[in-house]
């Protein structure tokens, strides 16, 4: 038997909350690089290191230590860092020009 609209549309809330608390869902795969060349992505964007660390919202220091190797990014920077790599105005375009 098919399942009703309102049954699936449920069913895809619980996904997404599951999700979004950490859980597994099944048929979501997520890849986030273990490393990522913090200062090829920032070339990418044109931008410069202090522009660029206040765009992604972290100390141009913090920043630094990423591209000298001295220290490397973890858990939603390499995210935003990953996505960064995909598309350079990913923040430009989500969070508007001021970003």
């Amino acid at each position: 038997m098919k399942a009703k609209p309102f049954d699936r549309i449920m069913a895809g809330l619980q996904e997404a909350l599951a999700h979004a608390g950490g859980g597994d869902v099944s048929g979501i795969r997520i890849h986030v690089p273990v490393m990522v060349d913090v200062a090829a992505i920032r070339r990418r964007t044109g931008l410069s290191q202090t522009a660029f660390a206040g765009r992604i919202g972290v100390a141009v220091s913090t920043l630094r230590n990423w591209e000298q190797g001295r220290r490397t990014p973890d858990g939603p920077a390499r995210v935003l860092l990953a996505m960064l790599d995909r598309n350079p105005r990913v923040v430009e375009e989500t969070l508007g020009e001021a970003a």
